[in-house]
């Protein structure tokens, strides 16, 4: 059905670009609504808003009745990380719950009208204001509540009203005179109130837009800013295009004192062929470092920091952080050098005029004060004004190359004559084609390590990234452009120079002879000039290879080269100035460093490091009063390689990490062309100075170690972590072809701890023998509904995992929604891991609350350990009473329901109706080995945290009970409270010192029971313990058997020297003690000796937990035993600080869950040491063959 016409909206609401926003969806979904439901919120600014409501969810959509929304930017440059708080979109399942709980005042059901606009849904709203305000036509009434009210104060006219289905129509309305240009005086602005409570914005927070987080992005756009009353508009930042800010910047940057001073020298000795060759060779490792940088420059958007930023954001804040800080202080000292060498170029003039101001080496720290002191100014009064410095240099270093240019093609004077210079000479170029190598630097590399640093100086551009207008374009366009024409300049000066001037002259007009006059050797003989005395003296002063100043002398007018030289050493001097606090301000701002932060502030609309400038200042005065560089340079260069290398591996790595996210726009690039430029940028570093390459190298690992060390909590998305799931992956799939082998058996433990931080302990135990050994899964069953529970799941495992971290446990974290307890362990054991990367061994807690639990829960909690009783397998999909399913007296994760509290006893055999299923034991059904801990003192410390460490849980009054009285649902902690509490100490975590850890080996499970204390006795707090292995024995046998057993110890190469064999382990125990086993089991005894044998299956069928007459008796001897060995315990072990026994198995459906439970808890009472009941599954663990 069409809609009426609608005009556009005004500027003030330009944010609500769209046909609905999430508030509008939010109240459709319900009672028959249309597309077009009234809602609040309708212009962006409701009567009563919501925490929907704002310009976060002002989305368009497809222009139908749903959740879809059309792809907007600010989702998308809110994100951070996957799942994280920055990104600007409700999730889908947030979505879905608003939409069934939230209500809105027009909720009647007037679906049967049909739909011409969403204002015409709230029926008796227009009705009523068609009566009070007259006959307003249908379509300019639409426009109007299309547009929404303004706001209180300009609306000509304000009404509201309400409807819902239960009470009846309530409107009120305020008449106010309208505005010139706003509405006839005869509308009215038509408010829908909402009738139902809102939603808790407690429960869902949408994140809005927060332009620290968010990449620097604004909430509201330029527009908006500026039309809001009592606000001064904020100025427009300075920003640059390509040619100003990056092609020109770069340029003056590579340009410097060598081409002007060395570069003609380096002709000379390596002739032009191989200077060409120097040239193209260092250029290649620029161009290939100026294609790394294009291509991580375009993935993504570019922030200032330069160098920094895009090493940091490719390999990490560990390398990056490194060469963040050393390439800031090495622009600092370059600052210093540039400045020095402009100086000295100063002072040289003046003492060419015998001007001197004090001597040489004070007239070099005063010029270079004075210097670096203006080049400051010029960089505070803002980029702007530097910019302009940077163009008048440039313009400076263009008509000096004119002149030069011009000067080559002048005829040349007498004087020039007497100098070497004769213009452009086919002969003299054919000579000085070939090398001519002279004096201790004669050789190739050594004349590349001389002009290498004239190459670089490409990253001035990307230094200012934050300064530019569109870093993506403007650093790779800007930085190869600048390659292209200095290359260029280096090859025409290079060839021309060489064409013109010969390698020796004299420099005296007297040595003019005529041509073809005898005794005269060399080229300069056939122009008339006579150099041979001076060239074989070795003593001339002018020509290429002894006259630095050649160019200044070819010229057309010689101080326009000085001038030359002044702009580029100005130029360098003042881009270094200018990068290096650019480049700190954004580490300071990351703050990977301590003491750094204070420098990382701006100011202006630049945002302009002023402190960070103050700081290169500094530094640049210390280095300037040196007066000596000489010994600072080469380290300053490898400084700048290191940075290039680090830069063409970031490209490489990001390319061969197969990243999803890498996808540069900038396509000219090759992953191996970037291996290379790192690896000839490493080479060249030692060819210039080997030993200020290993300072660099140094100082680059002693920074990325501290970063190591120090773990910064930032998340970037780097190369290195999506290559560290690469290498996860390979190994993971490349373990599942290798064939499992007893010797290289690794206990893997599934540990059912609940949330970790309620059971430190279990996790302490755990970690300790695992750490770096072997994989350690936590697990945690949340019971209830899936809906209820998964918000939750969602809200605290990042946390869970953050918290292990904290407590340097290395192990992960996972969780499932299940009806009940065991078919959440059942769904753990069988889908935790992967590949060869499985649990093999499940670790849980002792229940002490089992005496007082709800049978259904024991029943669970034993089906775990062992097989049970026949029927005690939960029947899927009903719903189980107990309010809270516990471990260890530990509540695990509730579930809904109620039962009453009280002992197994008051449970009637209605309230839990099992089915009769094949007995079964979920753990050895699955292969895996069992380890049940006990704790004198329990496990859970929950309780205690919740009064003492956060308080967001809520207090439990009786955390041993359950049903109605019992344990409240802890209350949801996000992920940050859950790292950042209080860590409780256990006696895993201090020094054991020489105590003992005694091992009960009493059945041969294949040697679990051994492996478990052995690899906890290798750890340092527990390395002083003595290990004691009791194994039952025969009195008359004792010395055979225990040397059997130490044979096969010693065998197994376990370390283990002190046995003893218990011979009275078979003893029956005190009367007392069977007394009191007696009474244990006691209240779930069912009583049928008398009774006759249907009633006695009915009893069994309804209570499969109940201890029958005929099991007490087949069990006692088992029963006994049990009592014994506590006694023995007591005996021997006392004071040991662990002990370890073999975990008591039943018969296969012939030991009912409450009887079994009775035998650990007969076995574990009174113990003070921590207890580690272990079973292993029957297979092997240890060998003593070496194949």
């Amino acid at each position: 059905m069409a809609e009426l016409p609608v005009p556009e909206l005004p500027t003030a609401l330009a944010r609500c670009s769209g046909r609905f926003t999430i508030s509008t969806l939010l109240g459709m979904e319900e009672g028959g609504r249309g597309p077009y439901a009234p809602t609040e919120g309708t212009g962006c600014d409701s009567a009563q808003p919501t925490h929907l409501s704002g310009s976060t969810l002002c989305t368009r959509t497809f222009g139908y009745n749903t959740v879809d929304v059309v792809p907007a930017y600010e989702h998308y440059a809110n994100s951070k990380g996957v799942g994280s708080a920055g990104k600007g979109r409700p999730s889908l399942a947030d979505l879905h719950s608003i939409l069934k709980v939230v209500g809105f005042g027009c909720a009647a059901d007037v679906s049967s009208i049909p739909p011409c606009h969403w204002s015409l849904r709230c029926v008796c709203g227009v009705a009523l204001c068609l009566l009070l305000l007259g006959a307003v036509t249908g379509a300019v009434l639409c426009a109007h509540l299309r547009e929404g009210p303004r706001s209180q104060s300009d609306n000509p006219a304000v009404s509201s009203c309400a409807v819902s289905q239960s009470s009846p129509l309530a409107c009120t309305h305020t008449h106010t005179p309208p505005e010139d240009g706003w509405l006839p005086s005869a509308l009215s602005a038509l408010t829908c109130l909402p009738l139902v409570p809102q939603p808790d914005p407690g429960r869902l927070r949408v994140p809005v837009s927060d332009p620290q987080r968010s990449n620097g992005l604004p909430e509201a756009g330029p527009e908006e800013a500026a039309g809001e009353p009592g606000r001064a508009p904020v100025p427009e930042p300075v920003r640059f295009g390509w040619v100003k800010g990056v092609m020109i910047r770069c340029m003056l940057n590579i340009w410097g004192v060598i081409l002007y001073l060395r570069l003609p020298w380096i002709t000379a000795q390596a002739g032009i062929a191989l200077t060409w060759l120097i040239i193209l060779m260092s250029v290649t490792v620029t161009t290939i470092t100026g294609l790394s940088i294009s291509a991580i420059s375009t993935n993504g958007k570019v922030k200032s920091g330069g160098t920094y930023f895009l090493i940091s954001r490719s390999l990490g804040p560990e390398l990056g952080g490194s060469i963040g800080l050393i390439f800031a202080f090495a622009n600092a000292v370059a600052v210093a050098m540039h400045t020095v060498g402009f100086a000295e170029t100063v002072r040289d003039l003046l003492q060419e005029h015998n001007s001197l101001i004090v001597d040489p080496t004070n007239d070099i720290r005063i010029i270079g004060v004075v210097t670096v002191t203006v080049l400051l100014g010029i960089s505070l009064a803002g980029m702007e004004w530097e910019a302009k410095a940077q163009i008048l240099f440039f313009l400076v270093i263009l008509v000096s190359f004119i002149n030069y240019l011009v000067g080559t093609v002048i005829p040349a004077t007498a004087e020039k004559q007497a100098k070497g210079f004769f213009s452009y000479r086919a002969d003299i170029f054919a000579q000085n084609f070939v090398p001519s190598w002279r004096g201790p630097e004669g050789s190739f590399f050594g004349l590349f390590s001389i002009f290498f640093p004239s190459a670089t100086g490409i990253l001035a551009g990307a230094n200012i990234s934050g300064d530019l207008k569109d870093p993506a374009v403007a650093i790779p366009k800007g930085t190869l452009m600048a390659i292209f024409w200095t290359t260029v300049s280096y090859l025409v000066l290079s060839a021309t120079i060489g064409a013109c001037v010969v390698r020796d002259a004299s420099g005296s007009l007297n040595d003019s002879v005529a041509v073809g006059s005898p005794g005269c050797e060399g080229l300069a003989c056939s122009f008339g000039w006579n150099f041979t005395a001076c060239a074989q003296r070795q003593s001339c002063r002018y020509g290429l290879s002894n006259y630095y100043q050649s160019m200044s002398m070819v010229s057309g007018f010689g101080p326009l080269i000085t001038a030359g030289i002044f702009g580029a050493t100005l130029s360098s001097a003042l881009a270094c100035l200018v990068s290096a606090p650019k480049v700190f301000q954004c580490l300071c701002k990351d703050q990977l460093y301590p003491l750094i932060g204070f420098f990382g502030k701006g100011y202006g609309r630049n945002s302009e490091p002023i402190r960070g400038y103050m700081l290169t200042y500094i530094i640049a005065i210390g280095f300037i009063l040196i007066a000596e560089l000489n010994a600072i340079a080469p380290i300053i260069s490898n400084f700048f390689l290191c940075s290039y290398a680090l830069i063409n591996f970031s490209c490489f790595h990001a390319s061969i990490t197969n990243s999803p996210g890498w996808r540069p726009s900038f396509r000219y690039y090759s992953k191996w062309a970037a291996l290379f430029g790192a690896a000839v940028s490493v080479v060249i570093m030692f060819l210039l100075t080997w030993w200020a390459a290993l300072i660099a190298f140094g100082i680059v690992i002693f920074l990325l170690g501290y970063v190591l060390y120090k773990k910064p909590d930032v998340n970037w998305g780097s190369s290195m972590q999506a290559s560290s799931y690469n290498m996860a992956l390979n190994y993971s799939v490349g373990l599942s072809e290798v064939d499992e082998h007893i010797k290289n058996y690794r206990p893997q433990c599934l540990v059912l701890t609940g949330p970790p931080n309620f059971r430190p302990a279990l996790v302490d135990f755990v970690g300790t023998f695992t750490k770096n050994l072997s994989l350690m899964l936590c697990g945690n069953v949340l019971i209830g509904p899936r809906k209820q529970k998964m918000p939750e799941s969602r809200l605290t495992a990042d946390g869970h995992t953050r918290w292990l971290m904290k407590r340097k446990i290395k192990a992960f974290y996972t969780d499932v929604v299940a009806e009940d307890l065991r078919s959440g362990v059942q769904m753990l054991i069988q889908a935790a891991g992967l590949g060869k990367m499985r649990p093999n061994i499940l670790v849980l807690g002792y229940k002490r609350n089992w005496q007082t639990a709800s049978p259904q829960s024991l029943e669970d909690y034993v089906g775990i350990l062992q097989y049970g009783h026949a029927g005690s397998s939960t029947p899927r999909g009903r719903q189980h009473p107990a309010a809270a399913l516990q471990l260890g007296g530990d509540t695990v994760a509730t579930c809904a329901g109620s039962s009453r509290a009280g002992s197994a006893a008051q449970h009637e055999p209605a309230t839990v109706n099992c089915l009769l299923l094949p007995p079964s034991s979920d753990a050895f059904d699955f292969k895996y080995g069992m380890c049940l801990m006990r704790m004198k003192e329990g496990l859970n410390v929950s309780r205690v945290m919740q009064a003492h460490v956060n308080p967001t849980f809520e207090a439990a009054e009786h955390p041993e009970e359950n049903g109605t009285g019992g344990r409240a649902a802890p209350g949801t902690v996000d992920s940050t409270t859950l790292a950042g509490e209080q860590q409780a100490s256990t006696i895993f975590q201090s020094e054991q010192g020489k105590k003992t850890i005694d091992i009960y080996w009493l059945f041969d499970d294949g040697g679990l029971t051994l492996l478990i204390p052995y690899l906890l006795g290798r750890k340092k707090r527990w390395g002083k313990c003595k290990i004691r292995v009791f194994v039952g024995g025969q009195i008359n046998r004792m010395d055979e058997e225990r040397k059997a057993i130490v044979s096969l110890l010693s065998k197994f190469r376990l370390g283990f020297h002190e046995v003893h064999i218990l011979p009275d382990i078979n003893q029956k125990p005190r009367p007392e003690h069977i007394k009191r086993f007696d009474d244990l089991i006691a209240p779930f005894r069912l009583n049928d000796g008398f009774k006759d044998e249907a009633t006695v299956n009915e009893m069994r069928q309804d209570c499969p937990w109940k201890i029958s007459d005929e099991e007490v008796d087949k069990n006692r001897a088992k029963s006994l035993r049990q009592v014994r060995l506590n006694e023995i315990l007591l005996d021997y072990s006392r004071d040991a600080a662990l002990i370890a026994i073999t975990l008591p198995i039943g018969r296969k459906g012939r030991c009912p869950s409450s009887l079994y439970m009775a035998w650990l808890e007969t076995l574990s009472q009174d113990l003070r040491p921590p207890v580690i009941l272990t079973r292993g599954n029957q297979e092997n663990v240890l060998t003593f063959y070496c194949q």
